[in-house]
């Protein structure tokens, strides 16, 4: 089904293009029937680095989220770093729902993007991390026709959540990994600037201010993915 919302696909990079080893991580990737909800998250690394040196902070974070956590693969769907550019994380396709392991009770009909850094109060979000992951998020809600401003319903599929298994709650579109787990995450500074983001991401799919409607998705979560749901 073609959506009137759908946004431009940003460029990723590509798990190729920063080598990851596929032989390390799960065969098979999980699919839901659509991304309906993002989760932003940070990576709690250092700010400071070079974005050329990003790739091998890739291949570290694949490495113990793979092993050392047994998420069988990167939890995040996307990262994106400080100048901008946008990676593809867990495998199964850019394009596709694939079921990540981001953020537990909710990680099926949801993609999470992780912001490579550490974004605590009085941090500085870069606005090219901005950009890009309003355009990540505007591109892959859009491919169902979710306003990044809307409210969507969830359930949960576990009891490591915020939320009871079972439970059904609302949340924004865009939201942050705390609004649905105990955590700081993404950071006070990110998720600060989630209303932005929100507005941007709508921008980015044509739609004015005047044209949002509130209107959210119920979406019912079943669990499909061992590393964490």
């Amino acid at each position: 089904m073609a959506f009137p919302r759908a946004a431009l696909r940003p460029a990723i990079v590509s798990r190729a293009q920063w080598r990851a080893d596929e032989t390390q991580r799960d065969a098979h990737a999980h699919y839901a029937g659509g991304v309906t909800a993002i989760f932003i998250h940070h990576t709690d690394t250092p700010n400071d680095y070079n974005c050329a040196d990003v790739p091998l902070t890739l291949r570290n974070l694949y490495a113990g989220q793979t092993h050392d956590r047994s998420w069988g693969d990167l939890g995040y769907n996307f990262l994106v770093d400080r100048c901008g550019n946008i990676y593809e994380g867990r495998a199964g396709g850019v394009d596709r729902p694939v079921v990540g392991s981001h953020t537990q009770g909710f990680n099926r009909g949801t993609a999470g993007i992780a912001a490579i850094g550490t974004f605590g109060r009085g941090t500085k979000v870069p606005a090219p991390m901005e950009h890009s992951i309003a355009a990540l998020a505007a591109w892959k809600l859009g491919l169902r026709g979710v306003d990044p401003r809307s409210k969507v319903r969830l359930t949960s599929t576990n009891d490591k959540s915020r939320y009871a298994k079972g439970t059904s709650a609302e949340f924004n579109a865009i939201s942050g990994h705390r609004d649905g787990n105990e955590t700081d995450c993404p950071g006070d500074a990110l998720f600060a600037r989630l209303p932005a983001i929100r507005d941007m991401a709508a921008d980015l799919q044509g739609r004015s201010a005047g044209a949002f409607s509130g209107i959210g998705v119920p979406v019912t979560l079943q669990s499909l993915h061992r590393g964490g749901d």
